[in-house]
C-alpha cells in the first residue's frame, strides 16, 4: 500500500511539473511572435491572425535559437519570393525552406524558415521590419 501511495506522490508531483512547464513554453511562444501589418509591429498575444483578401501584407515571425520561421501573407506581385529573399541573405539569414502557396487568385501565402549565419544580433523585429519594406515596394 505504501508503495502505490509512494508512486501516485510522484506521478502527482511530475504532472504538477509538467503543468509549469507548458506554462513557460506557451509564454516564451508568446513572446516570440510578432505580427505586423501595415508597417507596426505589434505582439500577437493570442497566437492568431485573419487577414483578408484587402487587408495589408500580414507578416508573423518566431525565433527558436539561431531559426526563424516567417509566414507572409501578401498581395500577389511577380518576383516577390526572390525579392524577400535577397534581402533576407542580406541579413546574413541562409534561407533553408521557402513555400509559396496561391491563396485564390490575388494573394500569396509564404511561409520561409531561415537560419542565422555566424553571430548574429539581428533581431525578430528587424527582419520583420526588412521584409515589410521589401512588401511595400513592390507594391
Amino acid at each position: 500500500m505504501d508503495k502505490e501511495i509512494y508512486v501516485l506522490e510522484k506521478a502527482i508531483t511530475y504532472m504538477k511539473y509538467l503543468q509549469e512547464r507548458v506554462k513557460i513554453l506557451e509564454e516564451q511562444t508568446r513572446k516570440a511572435e510578432i505580427v505586423t501589418k501595415n508597417s507596426q509591429v505589434v505582439v500577437d498575444d493570442n497566437g492568431s491572425s485573419s487577414t483578408e483578401l484587402q487587408q495589408p501584407p500580414a507578416i508573423k515571425a518566431r525565433e527558436y535559437g539561431k531559426n526563424v520561421l516567417l509566414r507572409i501573407h501578401c498581395k500577389k506581385s511577380k518576383g516577390i519570393l526572390v525579392k524577400i529573399i535577397g534581402e533576407m541573405e542580406k541579413l546574413n539569414l541562409g534561407v533553408v525552406n521557402a513555400c509559396v502557396v496561391a491563396f485564390g487568385s490575388l494573394s500569396l501565402d509564404i511561409n520561409i524558415t531561415a537560419e542565422k549565419e555566424k553571430e548574429s544580433s539581428l533581431t525578430v523585429n528587424e527582419i520583420v521590419q526588412t521584409v515589410g519594406d521589401v512588401l511595400q515596394n513592390a507594391a
